[in-house]
């Protein structure tokens, strides 16, 4: 992938600012292959993996209740340090809303803002974790192209799958509600684990996806014989979407590895596979065009 495609996501190269104390800030802030790009950074990427280490020792209560005044200094100073950030990021860019509904600045928004809703919602102060999504910086900083173009034909795949995708789903539902009900029918007068047919079906569910928590169990010979049934069906149901996905992936990648440069000479038809040896369209024999 490009480097500026990569970029896109964050910040669209028509939005640098032309001249001025933003065009320096915004070299600072957006561009990483500045020795003072690289620095920000950096230290961006250690506050945010600080920020969320501090976010889990607060869960732990002992921890929380020992050191509880230094764990909300701490907290105070980060959200004030990300918030001058985004201020910083928006004041430097040519179109602020443009950043601002970017991948990115949707990111840096929702790092910043359950700080704030913490005043009044208590419950939230954990959502700060979303924090770690901008460590997606890290692929750019480090010049990671590669793994960046990967993840998005993943992405890219998956979003072509979805249709067929919702539909073995919505099958799967319906077939685990069916397997409940018939479970329920089989065992509730003899064990009291299945006590009512949603009970039941969350006891399918979690045989389908071979999950097998034990807190529920039959009981009668029927009821064992239906639960291996279900235990060998999981194991093919769960191989359908993966069948889908990877099916897709390879599609986009095939298209990913045209070569724009192959050209029949006989139809000049374009783009075909990167192994191509002869013309999809005409069948002549190909030569790779320099």
């Amino acid at each position: 992938m490009p480097v500026d495609v990569v970029d896109k996501l964050e910040d669209p190269r028509h939005s640098k600012p032309e001249e001025g104390w933003r065009e320096k800030l915004y070299e600072i802030i957006f561009e990483s292959h500045t020795r003072a790009g690289k620095i920000f950074d950096i230290v961006l990427i250690a506050l945010i993996l600080s920020s969320v280490a501090v976010i889990m020792l607060e869960s732990i209560e002992p921890v929380y209740e020992r050191h509880k005044i230094l764990f909300r200094s701490l907290n105070l100073l980060y959200t004030i340090l990300f918030t001058i950030e985004y201020i910083l990021r928006l004041s430097c860019v040519k179109k602020p809303a443009e950043y601002a509904r970017s991948f990115y600045g949707i990111i840096d928004l929702l790092a910043i803002l359950p700080s704030y809703l913490e005043i009044f919602f208590p419950h939230t102060h954990f959502l700060m974790l979303i924090r770690s999504f901008r460590l997606l910086r890290i692929f750019r900083i480090f010049k990671m192209i590669n793994f960046l173009q990967e993840s998005r034909l993943l992405v890219f795949s998956l979003i072509r799958s979805y249709r067929k995708i919702v539909v073995f789903l919505s099958f799967v539902v319906l077939l685990a509600v069916f397997l409940g009900s018939i479970m329920y029918v089989l065992e509730y007068e003899k064990n009291p684990g299945f006590t009512s047919i949603p009970q039941s079906i969350y006891w399918a569910i979690v045989t389908i996806t071979t999950v097998g928590y034990g807190d529920i169990a039959p009981h009668t010979a029927l009821g064992k014989i239906l639960a291996s049934f279900i235990m060998i069906l999981g194991y093919a149901i769960i191989a359908v979407p993966t069948g889908i996905v990877s099916a897709n992936f390879l599609k986009e990648w095939r298209q990913e590895k045209q070569n724009p440069l192959t050209r029949c000479e006989h139809c000049l038809l374009e783009g075909h596979e990167f192994d191509a040896q002869y013309c999809r369209r005409c069948g002549h024999q190909l030569e790779e065009q320099s």
